[in-house]
């Protein structure tokens, strides 16, 4: 390259480093302003999530959390302490009032955010909390309005935590470890808790929810032996120590007749007796839409060679489901509908 481009090549990039919205301070401005807010706001759940253990955050319980050097802790208080958002004694860190609002803003964005990939984008529980932790600190506080105005106000997210109000109010979760449920009564899964995560995906791989109805059959000093949609699991106390349930309630309590539709032979039909729970959001306005109300009656009328999806006739239409869609929508087969095994 000539003198004469070096120093042209010199003066481009000069100029795109000092440009305010492009170049590459800019960039870099931006991208330290989006790492303090993610750090501002991962102290403050942190220090909130204590509180709620009715015990003070400490420098090091701080570095520990976001795993960062004691060092960069110690600046990070003193930066919330500027703002004016936590307090810091001889004992630990707390909030103040501010602070705490601001945490609870924060837990707003994040249930919301695992609410809406849930129930929307159908994304599985065992990726959803890594995604909202991204996402909670994206969001301003218009956003997350906007989508629990859109999400029609959810009072949970999908693990069952109770969504912080706008206003900062919490409901309270009146619950108890399914250790502590007398066996051979029916109760209702509130809250599974998602952390560690080896054990989250032991609960997500024994099928246990929120909404789920289950009984504890029996137990000894190391399992629990759980009867959940007529399937008997045996889990781990420690396991069971992760989920909270309470007694269940006779809307929630299925006939022990319904079955899936999707288990609905070619030719017979039978009468909706209710959506699944796991069924929320997107995914069940469209099956409220498409006549899947409880008490309708529904037709298997066309089988798909490949098994998926089949059709079915409902109030005069033929619809389309696939199977992970109709194995969300419980059936009472009719008097005169014959079983499968009728037709196998």
């Amino acid at each position: 390259m000539t003198p004469l481009g070096i120093f042209l090549a010199a003066l481009v990039a000069g100029a795109l480093i000092a440009m305010p919205r492009v170049g590459g301070a800019a960039l870099w401005r931006r991208f330290r302003s989006r790492r303090e807010r993610a750090l501002s706001e991962d102290a403050l759940k942190h220090i909130l999530a204590w509180k709620h253990r009715s015990q003070l955050a400490s420098l090091q319980s701080l570095a520990g959390a976001l795993r960062i050097a004691p060092r960069s802790a110690l600046r990070l208080a003193a930066r919330l302490q500027s703002k004016g958002w936590i307090k810091i004694g001889g004992t630990g860190i707390g909030l103040t009032s501010s602070g705490e609002r601001r945490a609870l803003q924060v837990v707003r964005a994040h249930r919301l955010w695992e609410r809406h990939l849930s129930d929307d984008a159908n994304m599985p529980m065992a990726r959803l909390h890594q995604a909202a932790e991204k996402a909670e600190h994206t969001l301003s506080r218009a956003d997350v309005a906007r989508l629990d105005a859109h999400l029609g106000h959810p009072e949970h997210d999908p693990h069952g935590d109770p969504i912080p109000r706008d206003d900062g109010k919490v409901a309270a979760l009146n619950a108890v470890s399914l250790n502590e449920w007398p066996e051979g009564v029916a109760a209702r899964i509130v809250h599974v808790e998602d952390e560690p995560h080896a054990v989250f995906r032991q609960i997500l791989s024994a099928g246990l929810r929120p909404s789920l109805v289950v009984r504890v059959l029996e137990r000894d000093s190391r399992h629990l032996l759980v009867e959940a949609n007529s399937t008997e699991r045996r889990i781990d106390r420690a396991v069971a120590a992760n989920i909270e349930v309470e007694e269940a309630r006779d809307r929630d309590l299925l006939p022990s007749d319904a079955t899936r539709l999707s288990d609905l032979a070619l030719g017979t039909a039978g009468e909706v007796v209710a959506l699944g729970p796991r069924c929320q959001g997107f995914s069940r306005r469209r099956l409220l839409d498409l006549g899947l109300t409880p008490g309708a009656t529904v037709q298997a009328a066309l089988d798909n060679t490949f098994g998926d999806p089949r059709a079915f006739c409902v109030r005069g239409t033929m619809i389309a489901l696939r199977k992970r869609q109709a194995e969300q929508v419980w059936i009472r087969r009719l008097p005169e509908s014959p079983t499968r095994g009728a037709h196998s």
